[in-house]
């Protein structure tokens, strides 16, 4: 019940986090990959020697030597450690004579020792499909969902419609999805951290977990309601089912959030953003299921007749 009695904090500081994200995405947008661009994606290993443990100057050089042949390309950094630097390049789709010409580009002096880790190639026309694709996969997800708890719900209670359980729920994933994203974006600004087909991956799987602790939530107030007289006192029995949910909610999340934490550090540098996305998600999915949804269920019951 302490929930509820300070629920307007809890809803306040989700809707700052809301409304930071979507300020931030609208400032800085997303860095895309070749997965929405289109392109190539190079990831190559320098040896230590031939940058001089100075990787931004080496950066610089490579960049002119390969402005010449394959206009403009992005050249970030991405990893280095005490024997060789790791580089991520994008540029526009290459040729098997371009790929053999990158290849010569990127050894600039005879002491260099280049070894290319990865190599992919991401068409306009597959860059788009996957633009389009996720963003109806966003909708049919939503609209999903809103079926589902309006057909399981239908009379839980006289005090809410079950459709506004739903519609709770999609709140809660707008703010699941909406802080994370706004991360991404804020890092694709100032760490040069571009979004792929993981970051969609990884938006959806964050819909998943989250809608299913929600609705664990909501499935024992459910409960809770048909065991409860007519005259029930709403706001006593979310409560108890948070009261009673609590413990379970946060013991799964944080065993999850632990797993994602050991990839983020120790994983692969592919998927460590990938990592990153799902952490935070289910960060904020464990605190809007228990301190977003549940309290705006009980104010939507007082305000919204």
């Amino acid at each position: 019940m302490q929930i509820l009695k300070y629920k307007n904090i809890f809803l306040g500081v989700a809707a700052v986090m809301v409304l930071t994200s979507l300020i931030t995405i609208v400032s800085y947008g997303f860095k895309k990959s070749i997965d929405f661009t289109g392109g190539a994606k190079v990831v190559f290993n320098v040896n230590a020697g031939t940058i001089n443990n100075d990787g931004s100057m080496y950066q610089e050089a490579l960049a002119k030597n390969l402005l010449t042949d394959f206009g403009e390309v992005k050249l970030n950094k991405v990893s280095e450690n005490a024997t060789s630097t790791t580089f991520n390049l994008t540029t526009r789709s290459l040729t098997e004579a371009d790929y053999a010409k990158l290849q010569t580009a990127l050894k600039l002096n005879a002491s260099s020792t280049v070894e290319i880790k990865e190599f992919a190639m991401t068409g306009p026309s597959i860059s788009s499909e996957i633009v389009s694709k996720s963003i109806l996969g966003f909708i049919l997800v939503s609209l999903a969902i809103i079926l589902f708890i309006w057909f399981s719900f239908r009379g839980a209670s006289n005090n809410v419609r079950s459709w506004k359980y739903g519609l709770v729920a999609i709140a809660a994933l707008v703010h699941d999805v909406m802080i994370p994203a706004g991360v991404m974006s804020y890092l694709g600004a100032t760490q040069g951290v571009e979004i792929d087909a993981l970051f969609v991956v990884a938006l959806l799987t964050i819909l998943g977990i989250s809608v299913s602790d929600t609705i664990v939530i909501f499935d024992r107030i459910r409960e809770n309601l048909k065991g409860s007289g007519k005259n029930v006192n709403f706001e006593e029995v979310v409560g108890k089912s948070l009261d009673q949910s609590m413990v379970r909610s946060l013991a799964t999340s944080v065993s999850v959030i632990l797993v994602l934490l050991a990839l983020v550090v120790y994983g692969p540098d592919s998927t460590k953003y990938f990592a990153l996305t799902l952490t935070i998600g289910m960060f904020v999915g464990t605190y809007s299921s228990i301190f977003v949804a549940s309290p705006l269920l009980v104010w939507i019951s007082k305000n919204w007749k």
